[in-house]
This record gives structure tokens, sequence and C-alpha cells, in this order.
């Protein structure tokens, strides 16, 4: 599977020269055939290796290391065959409706940021025993970008014969995402799929704060059911005995620093954001294909909700992919202003403001090089 950018000498998975200087994120258009999307559903690269005996729960907060016990069971759980019988991935035909299972058919981590809900999610899905094609594990916008490159019955036949489906930061945002997330996840249950997913608040509490309230509550309630809630207590563990985040450099640092580092790439962050406009979110991941670093000159607030959405989505696949960022300007936990930090997709924001502090730290070093 591959990928093109149209961005002159910026392949799929080729790092240029040092001395050919900083690609730009600025001049890649990818293109992302469907297929890479489906054998994507896997944990992101960060969490390759983690497990449950490689979470660490907080001794102060029984509740995590409760949450691995469950979770360990429940993959046990999901031993033998499917439901539908199958033992391979159907992605482009049609599973064999089961008998809708009894009971609820998942689990659903509920907790603030940075407590290891991703961790446990991923270890779940390296836990289940089935082989990978029949576990798909993404994020909820990952989820919906599925449906709208396959169509929600195509994306139906191509999960409906998992053993289990992952859902990380289970987020809803707007009437439409409810309605047909809530359908999905019920045709799936239907076929046996067992679901697991992370959020920050309650199943009954999602949309709370948001737009069209009842819309929300109306749909989540029947959604919920799916799922037995296990609450995660705890602190930021990104901020837990780690430095402050580390004030922004220079420009003339952030460009050294970007033609000293191969496979960095170089863009002004206002024309970057101009950039996101104009590439679909479930192509963000791509667009960071081959590259090392991530050097940003000119931060500034985000000027609209529009395009802080968009840097959310970019920042969650930059963390999965342990893309550190390097930049000048503002700082990142001023990124976002006091109406978007109290308003309805406060959550995302602070987890984007999160995940670009833990990767600033990460590329501190590359000043030094």
């Amino acid at each position: 599977m591959s990928t093109s950018l149209s961005a002159a000498g910026s392949t799929h998975g080729r790092h240029p020269a040092a001395d050919a200087g900083p690609q730009a994120l600025c001049a890649r258009e990818p293109r992302v055939p469907a297929e890479r999307l489906v054998a994507e559903m896997v944990p992101p690269p960060r969490f390759d290796s983690v497990r449950f005996d490689t979470y660490n729960p907080d001794p102060a907060q029984p509740s995590q290391a409760e949450a691995v016990g469950v979770l360990a069971g429940f993959a046990s759980g999901l031993g033998g065959a499917h439901a539908t019988g199958s033992g391979k991935r159907r992605w482009f035909g049609r599973a064999p409706k089961a008998a809708a299972p009894s009971g609820p058919r998942g689990v659903y981590l509920d907790g603030g940021y940075g407590v290891g809900k991703t961790h446990l999610l991923a270890s779940l899905w390296h836990s289940t025993p089935a082989e990978p094609a029949l576990k798909a594990f993404g994020t909820f916008v990952e989820l919906t970008n599925l449906v709208g490159a396959l169509g929600f019955q195509q994306t139906v036949q191509t999960l409906g014969g998992h053993r289990l489906l992952c859902i990380d930061e289970f987020e809803l945002d707007d009437p439409g995402d409810t309605v047909l997330v809530s359908s999905l996840l019920s045709r799936l249950v239907e076929q046996g799929v067992a679901l697991a997913a992370t959020s920050n608040t309650l199943p009954g509490k999602l949309g709370e704060g948001r737009f069209a309230a009842a819309d929300f509550l109306r749909e989540i309630q029947g959604l919920s059911a799916h799922f037995r809630p296990l609450r995660i207590d705890g602190q930021d563990y990104r901020h837990r005995g780690l430095p402050e985040a580390p004030a922004p450099f220079s420009d003339e640092q952030v460009a050294k620093a970007a033609y000293a580092t191969e496979g960095a790439s170089l863009d002004d962050f206002p024309g970057l954001l101009e950039h996101l406009a104009k590439v679909h979110p479930s192509r963000y991941g791509a667009l960071t294909d081959g590259i090392t670093a991530v050097c940003l000159t000119g931060v500034v607030p985000v000027p609209d909700q529009s395009t802080a959405l968009r840097l959310v989505v970019l920042a969650d696949r930059l963390y999965d992919r342990e893309i550190p960022v390097l930049a000048s300007g503002v700082p990142f936990d001023r990124l976002f202003g006091d109406d978007m930090l109290n308003g309805g997709y406060r959550k995302k924001y602070f987890r984007a403001i999160s995940r670009l502090t833990a990767l600033a730290r990460d590329a501190k070093p590359l000043v030094s090089q």
C-alpha cells in the first residue's frame, strides 16, 4: 500500500539527505487509498510495545489496578471462534449475521488526561487472542473518516467480521456524528463484535456542555447500554515529576535545527494552518510520512474553532507517531483562547496542549545538534 505525495522529491517512507534541506508539510498533498485506512487501524507506533504488565498503576489510585484486572479478563474472554464463524477479515464481503449477544458487549474507560487510558486500550488490543486482521484500533475521528471513505454499509461489512473494535478518544461533537457512530456500533454489536472505548467523560455524560444537548443525550443513552464503564482516576502522567514545557526557541534556532536534522520539516505556522484546511483530516497521518521532526516558526494563537479542531487532529497524529515538535513564537499553552478552553470542545484542546507539550520536550535536544 502506498501514499503519493504531490511535492517533488517527497515520496512515502524516504528521508531526504540532510544537505537537501528540510521538507515542507505545506508542499505535501497526500492521497490515501481506502484500503490503507483499514489496514492502519492498529495501535499507533507509540503503543507498539505496551502491555498490561508495562502499565504502572498509581498506588494512590486503586481504580487503575482494578481496570487492568477487568480488561485482562475481558481480553481472555474474547478467545475462540468469532460469532460469525469467520477466521478471515471481511474487508469487502458481507459477513453472516449472528444473534445479538445479551448484556453489555464492551468496556468504556473513563478518566482524565494522561492517566494511561490509551496504554490500557492498546494493551487490550495486543492481549486479545486473535490475529491482527480480526482486531481494529483507531480514534473516534479515524472511525468517522473510515465511514466517510467506505460508506456506512461497507464499513459495517468490513468491521463486522472482527473480534474487537477499540475506539480511542470517543468524542461526539455534532449530532451527525452521534447518530452515525451510535448506528454503526449497534450494527457491529449485532454482528458479535466486542467494543472498547476511551473518553474523558462517562457514557451518559458525553455531549454535556455541547451543542444540541437534547439530541446528544437521546442518542447516547441508547449507546451507553453497550458498555460497562470503568472509571480510571489519577493525574496526567505527562506532568508527574516532569519539567515544565520548554520555552519556545527563536526562528533562527528552529530553522538551524531543521536543516541539521535529517528528515525534518520546516513550516511557517500560519501557513501550515492554511494548508491543513486543504487536506482532509484522514490524511494528516500520511502528511507526516517519513518526517522525523516537525519544525514550526511563528506560532501564534489559533484564530478560529474550525482551524483549532484541525490542529487537534494533527497533534494527535504527531503524538501517535512520536514526532518531536520544535517551535518558535507563543508557547503551546497559549494556542487556544479562553473562549475555546471554556467551550464545548475544551477537552480536545487540553488534550492537544498536553500532547504538543510532550512533543516539545522531545524536540529540545535537536537545538543542541
